[in-house]
């Protein structure tokens, strides 16, 4: 018998994770799947990578080769292939200083605006808006998403209405080049992997000039205050105004 005290490594699919709190464990990871991050998977033309794999981060490798076999599926009637592996709606806006790689969809009513830099690897859900020297890499935005002035958004996922402020970004590689691990209060999950950016549930509002670090996930309508450095898991409905100093929206 193990004791609910003792230091735990438990190994699950591609990811693995440790804990001190046995009989807390399921609960603290319920936080995080896709089930409780995202509850409009209708409003992304990627559901069913949310529905096939359980957390988010697990969607990330998979973007490149789901964009490549939808985007030949896509009705020529509402996109055009731009260039190669690059699926623009016919009804989105593309400013002509943008610059959109392969492969990456652009999706209906979506805003490409000036100067903005999409590397590849990118979903870019209806009416988004993706803002002036902002840059996207291997990231998937729900709809109605909006990083709209000098964001960087890699390796990320942003659920629906989820909203960046100016200057706020997401970091995806670790200063010391280690495999990015996920936090739950004293939980850790190992990713295997080297980038993971954020992952935003529906309705985040991130404030002017916040940093969300490696392996960063926020819960459904939350609020991070400007100039914030986000670590680890920061719970749903909740005010973010430093890491010691979170508050339930209720009580604000």
């Amino acid at each position: 018998m193990i004791p609910a005290t003792t230091f735990v490594r438990i190994e699950m699919s591609s990811i693995m994770w440790e804990r001190r709190d046995w009989s807390q464990s399921g609960k603290s990871m319920q936080r995080v799947t896709n089930q409780a991050l995202f509850q409009h998977l209708d409003k992304t033309i990627a559901s069913v990578l949310f529905e096939e794999n359980t957390y988010p981060w697990e969607v990330l490798p998979k973007i490149h080769d789901f964009i490549l076999e939808v985007g030949m599926l896509l009705s020529k009637e509402e996109y055009d292939e731009v260039k190669e592996h690059v699926w623009v709606a016919k009804s989105a806006t593309v400013a002509p200083t943008a610059f959109i790689n392969g492969p990456a969809i652009i999706g209906p009513e979506a805003e490409i605006r000036h100067c903005a830099f999409i590397r590849g690897n990118a979903i870019v859900g209806e009416k988004a808006v993706v803002g002036n020297s902002t840059e996207l890499k291997n990231v998937i935005l729900f709809d109605r998403v909006q990083v709209p002035h000098y964001n960087y958004v890699g390796d990320s996922i942003l659920g629906y209405k989820s909203h960046m402020g100016a200057g706020s970004i997401t970091s995806n590689v670790k200063s010391d080049k280690k495999l990015v691990e996920i936090r739950i209060g004293d939980y850790k999950i190992e990713t295997r992997m080297k980038k993971v950016g954020a992952m935003l549930g529906d309705y985040v509002e991130v404030g002017c000039g916040s940093i969300l670090n490696p392996g960063s996930i926020v819960g459904r309508h939350t609020n991070i205050y400007p100039l914030s450095s986000v670590r680890g898991y920061v719970d749903a409905h909740s005010i973010y105004k430093k890491r010691n100093e979170i508050v339930p929206k209720d009580e604000y």
